[in-house]
């Protein structure tokens, strides 16, 4: 084992410092070639390299520039479309913004992060840092269901990539009564945490959809006859698991007062809010969200960011 794991780090010193090709390594190493590829896979598996570009070549293009313009938003990094496969465009989103997200925390911030695959995703491959007295804030309630990506596994994830402190909202995001949640969020640790909340400046989240297949539905937080009725009203997205229409208005669920969370007016006024749109089927939700104020750093792929273009108004 200590034979292999000298391997794996001199083979990726050789390839990502010296610059070897993989043949130039299996020779010094003698080794196969095959074997460099599986050790240089390896390093990146174990976060030995991490491979990253630099943001402002995505800040710094057209339709970066277009999106700020259109929509009032302070910066936008627009990754190019992967043509050959939806799942790794919106993986090269993700990616994006787990690499660009750190230069926005500085010490003494508290970050406060949504929900959702996306975000779960961008918590999972955020770089290995030691951010100081930076503390990741979880936004909404647990929502336990069987597609996963729980509210308090995005935000302890990626504050153990981070290094930093994690402040768990330790309540259910959804209560069975009106009277039930108020008395809930007036206990003493829930409403501790629901200032912390409240007073966190920086926030990143991803805007679903409202169609059945959405993750709002997927958790059960709104039943798909609800939701299909919200639709037909102009329900166009869902920003921690609040309803917004396609000019970003709110529009109140028959959930809401039993909801325990941050509010669209809290999400509105943050100093930051990036948004994560990985996939042309969130382009009206990330429309809506822009329009709606909630939005002022955007991360997306070119044919998003084309499309958000063309329905701008």
């Amino acid at each position: 084992m200590s034979r292999l794991e000298d391997n794996i780090i001199e083979a990726a010193w050789l390839y990502f410092h010296d610059g070897l090709n993989q043949g130039g390594i299996a020779k010094r190493l003698n080794v196969s070639r095959a074997s460099v590829v599986n050790y240089l896979a390896e390093a990146r598996r174990r976060d030995y390299v991490r491979v990253a570009l630099d943001s402002d070549i995505f800040r710094n293009n057209q339709l970066a520039s277009d999106l700020k313009d259109k929509f009032g938003i302070d910066d936008a990094l627009v990754v190019p479309t992967d043509t050959a496969s939806v799942s790794r465009s919106n993986e090269r989103v993700v990616q994006a913004a787990s690499d660009w997200l750190p230069n926005f925390l500085n010490p003494g911030d508290q970050l406060g992060v949504a929900w959702g695959e996306t975000i779960y995703r961008l918590a999972e491959i955020a770089p290995k840092l030691t951010l100081d007295d930076v503390t990741i804030v979880q936004l909404i309630g647990s929502k336990p269901s069987e597609i996963g990506f729980a509210a308090e596994n995005c935000a302890a994830t990626l504050a153990q990539r981070f290094g930093a402190k994690c402040e768990n909202l330790h309540a259910p995001l959804l209560l069975s009564t009106a009277e039930l949640c108020e008395a809930l969020k007036a206990e003493p640790i829930i409403a501790h945490q629901l200032e912390m909340v409240a007073q966190c400046k920086k926030t990143i989240f991803a805007a679903g959809t409202t169609d059945p297949e959405s993750h709002i539905a997927m958790t059960g937080l709104l039943d798909r006859e609800t939701l299909a009725q919200m639709r037909d009203k102009g329900a166009t997205g869902v920003i921690c698991g609040r309803i917004i229409d396609q000019d970003g208005t709110a529009m109140p669920a028959p959930i809401e007062n039993r909801m325990i969370g941050i509010s669209l007016d809290q999400m509105r006024e943050k100093e930051m809010g990036m948004l994560v749109s990985a996939g042309i089927d969130r382009v009206p939700a990330a429309r809506a969200a822009m329009l709606g104020g909630y939005v002022t750093h955007l991360v997306t792929c070119a044919a998003s960011a084309a499309l958000l273009l063309q329905d701008a108004r």
